[in-house]
C-alpha cells in the first residue's frame, strides 16, 4: 500500500472559505477517481490554518493511473482554476509513504 500524505496551508481567516470551495467542487470529482480517502483532517494546534488529507493506493503504478485521469478531468481542472482564483493556499507539502510491518494500517 501507498499513502499520499496532503499537506495545505491556507491564508489566515480563509481555511472555512477553502473547505467550502473543496467541498462543493473538488472532493465529488476527487473521490469519484481516487475512492474514499483514508483521512480528512483539519488542524486544531500548531499550524491552524492547514488540513491534511490522505489517500490510500495499492502502488505508485496505481497512484499515477488515478492521478493522470483525475488530472484529464474537466471537472477536476475547473476546480483546480477556482481554488488559485479564490488564493486561499499559500502552501503545498505531499508525502508518499509506506506502513511498516508490525503495525499496518487497517480499514
Amino acid at each position: 500500500m501507498l499513502y499520499d500524505v496532503r499537506t495545505y496551508a491556507c491564508r489566515p481567516g480563509t481555511l472555512k472559505k477553502q473547505m467550502a470551495l473543496y467541498e462543493e467542487h473538488g472532493y465529488p470529482v476527487q473521490t469519484r477517481h481516487l475512492g474514499e480517502p483514508l483521512a480528512f483532517m483539519v488542524a486544531e494546534t500548531g499550524p491552524v490554518n492547514s488540513y491534511t488529507h490522505i489517500w490510500v493506493y495499492d502502488g505508485a503504478a496505481d497512484r499515477e493511473a488515478k492521478r493522470a485521469a483525475l488530472g484529464a478531468d474537466p471537472e477536476w481542472r475547473a476546480y483546480l482554476v477556482r481554488s488559485d482564483e479564490a488564493d486561499y493556499l499559500v502552501s503545498q507539502e505531499n508525502k508518499l509513504m509506506t506502513p511498516v510491518g508490525f503495525a499496518p494500517i487497517r480499514r
